[in-house]
């Protein structure tokens, strides 16, 4: 017993260990592009988003008052005044060279040469001493600070993304195409997996292995041909192009046939006896259908539902092709794509964006994730 459980136990840490690897891999970056968005702009330029709970720090230069300020203080000449630290914080370091920015602690007096003497604080108050007349045409002093600055979260870049970036109605956009583009193929596939597991008819076999050969069938290989048959529809029944259906349709063509193989496969697998009580007590096939094996197939269901939402909410080749780049028209990640042109440089807006792109499949995901493994188990294992 103890061999056993030696053996079982690296086996088992290993394992913990790297789910645990990728449970992060796949965590940290999500984490980062939440975070970033929601800090303020200037501090995501100046310090990582692992920062972002212990504030930040950043350079800034400043100038003293000009020697027309100086004041004599017994048998010196003091210059005095407060500093204006753009964007507010607090200076902890000073210097005189843009190298060295923190060669002096604010609040400590640095001694300069020609018996001069400099004192900055951390709220920008500072004095600045000299034992002899300062030269009237000499220029103000300028110096550079180290700032801290507190933490700062807003919500204002999601504002900004979704009235001023159009992202909120790309989000509408997506959804008026995925959540069809799900549902209608389910629907279908569904119907077409009970008929190809428990109804006997001729043809069943090569309905089966085309269904199979369909699977491999690259999307750049059929989205032409197919944007050409849905072209010539439209122009022989007056349908204009870059329309919703359009797009639904293409969904539905391209994930139907693993949606048929998965649902047939696990339908194939339900317990034959209580197919065959149903039909001995008069169930039609529909009835049949409707009230077991619709219950029953649920993970399933669920699980194909996963792909399918995640595929076509990610699709961008797709949805360009059948609704162009109209704005009126455009989903997320278009969206998203011609943000990283024009606003490539300002991370609070591609980080929001981004995020507002991930939140609904990691609800998905979330949701139904408890059928994923044992619906794709299931459908990949039974057969019949």
């Amino acid at each position: 017993m103890v061999g056993n459980l030696g053996r079982i136990g690296p086996a088992r840490i290993f394992v913990h260990a790297a789910v645990l690897l990728i449970v992060l891999l796949w965590l940290l970056p999500t984490l980062g592009i939440f975070v970033t968005a929601l800090r303020d702009k200037d501090q995501i330029v100046v310090s990582g988003w692992w920062t972002a709970f212990a504030g930040s720090s950043r350079t800034t230069a400043s100038r003293l008052d000009g020697p027309d300020k100086a004041k004599p203080d017994g048998a010196n000449f003091v210059i005095s005044g407060t500093l204006a630290v753009e964007g507010g914080g607090q200076i902890r370091s000073f210097g005189l060279r843009v190298q060295e920015p923190a060669a002096y602690k604010a609040g400590s007096p640095a001694e300069l040469e020609n018996g001069e003497t400099l004192t900055v604080n951390a709220d920008g108050s500072y004095r600045y001493q000299k034992n002899a007349p300062f030269e009237a045409d000499a220029r103000a002093k300028r110096i550079y600070l180290t700032v801290a600055t507190p933490p700062q979260f807003t919500f204002d870049n999601y504002r900004s993304v979704l009235r001023g970036e159009g992202i909120g109605q790309s989000f509408i956009n997506s959804l008026t195409v995925t959540i069809p583009a799900t549902v209608i193929p389910i629907l279908i596939a569904a119907f077409a997996a009970y008929a190809l597991a428990w109804m006997e008819f001729p043809g069943r076999a090569i309905l089966i292995a085309l269904v199979v050969g369909l699977i491999v069938v690259p999307l750049q290989m059929s989205l032409i041909p197919l944007l050409r048959i849905y072209n010539e529809i439209g122009q022989i029944f007056g349908v204009p192009s870059k329309t919703y259906p359009g797009i639904w349709m293409a969904h539905t063509a391209f994930g139907l046939p693993l949606a048929i193989y998965l649902l047939r496969n696990y339908i194939a697998g339900l317990p034959k006896e209580i197919i065959e009580s149903a039909r001995v007590d008069g169930a039609s096939d529909f009835d049949i259908f409707v009230k077991i094996i619709l219950p029953l197939s649920f993970p399933a269901l669920a699980s194909f539902a996963i792909f399918q939402f995640l595929w076509v909410w990610n699709d961008l080749l797709i949805a360009m092709v059948f609704l162009g780049t109209d704005k009126d028209h455009l989903v997320l990640t278009a969206a998203l794509n011609a943000l990283l042109g024009s606003r490539g440089g300002n991370w609070e807006i591609l980080t929001a964006s981004a995020f507002v792109t991930i939140i609904i499949p990691l609800l998905v995901f979330f949701g139904l994730q408890r059928y994923l493994v044992r619906g794709l188990l299931a459908g990949s294992v039974k057969g019949g």
